[in-house]
């Protein structure tokens, strides 16, 4: 049975750091391309940032360009998503998909992030 598990997220004022993790069971992981997703309250699904298996290659929606940072460790079977400057908008609950480029949740329960003074 595919898991996926999030955590990480919590409170943090604007202009601050966090770092999420997804520790992923069940299957390959090494084998499969990953994602981050996000769901801000009373919005749909939005797409965040992908890598691929290896970890070589990354992808990131222009809105967290230049502030977050996608990675994986294989050997951890583990997702990490480094998200810096954070702002209020970025406030949503983040889950990680397998896939690229997946644009919604499939299940998992996510974590919240919120930005708040």
């Amino acid at each position: 049975e595919v898991q996926l598990v999030e955590s990480g997220g919590g409170l943090v004022q604007p202009g601050g750091s966090l770092r999420l993790s997804c520790a992923a069971s069940g299957f390959t992981f090494g084998r499969f391309d990953m994602t981050w997703v996000r769901q801000a309250p009373g919005k749909g699904p939005e797409w965040v940032s992908s890598i691929n298996s290896a970890g070589g290659s990354t992808n990131y929606a222009n809105s967290v360009k230049g502030r977050f940072t996608i990675s994986r460790d294989n050997a951890k079977n583990t997702l990490y998503l480094q998200m810096n400057s954070l702002k209020p908008e970025d406030t949503a609950v983040y889950y990680c998909v397998r896939g690229w480029g997946v644009s919604s949740p499939r299940g998992s329960q996510g974590t919240q992030v919120t930005v708040s003074s």
